[in-house]
């Protein structure tokens, strides 16, 4: 099962997560929007960035979120060609300090429901209890250092096989489409 990378919602669901938490280092960020990705696509048939969830020693990691936020650190292969920088920063490292606030009319409700609901159940946890949560069966299941498949996170967010290959079939049929 693929799902489309979709930057705009990306950067916005980071935007979103980081001007909501206390603590905005790289690692809460990444694991509110994993927990959120996965619940959305239990609950409406697709995450929310689409993006690719590598399995890092410290959990689930976004890959292209990632790739943006050291795009603005400066130690990405890559330039900042799109400005995003005039999003949000990157203080000592790890930590982003958003300049503006998401776009909400890039967000739906469903979105924001289900980052508001990854905010309040892991928003506040400390470093050790959200890492040791988000190394979940779906992670457990990939070699360090390689992409999660979105089965494994769709089974690890409680569907079974008919569901997954249900939002398999409508991911080729969407994918056959466009």
């Amino acid at each position: 099962m693929k799902q489309e990378f979709d930057k705009t919602k990306a950067l916005n669901a980071m935007l979103y997560v980081a001007n909501r938490i206390g603590r905005k280092d790289f690692h809460k960020v990444f694991k509110i929007l994993y927990f959120a990705d996965r619940q959305h696509l239990a609950n409406w048939g697709r995450p929310i960035t689409g993006d690719t969830y590598i399995a890092m020693d410290a959990g689930p990691v976004p890959s292209r979120i990632y790739d943006m936020l050291k795009i603005v650190r400066g130690d990405s292969y890559m330039n900042d060609t799109e400005g995003l920088g005039e999003y949000f920063k990157v203080e000592q490292w790890m930590y982003v300090n958003p300049l503006q606030d998401a776009n909400l009319s890039k967000l739906s409700k469903t979105e924001r429901d289900e980052l508001d609901d990854a905010i309040r159940r892991y928003g506040q946890m400390p470093y050790d209890e959200i890492k040791e949560i988000s190394h979940d069966v779906a992670w457990q299941s990939t070699a360090r250092d390689f992409a999660i498949k979105w089965e494994d996170i769709a089974r690890e967010a409680g569907l079974d096989a008919d569901e997954i290959e249900y939002l398999r079939e409508c991911n080729q049929l969407q994918t056959s489409l466009s």
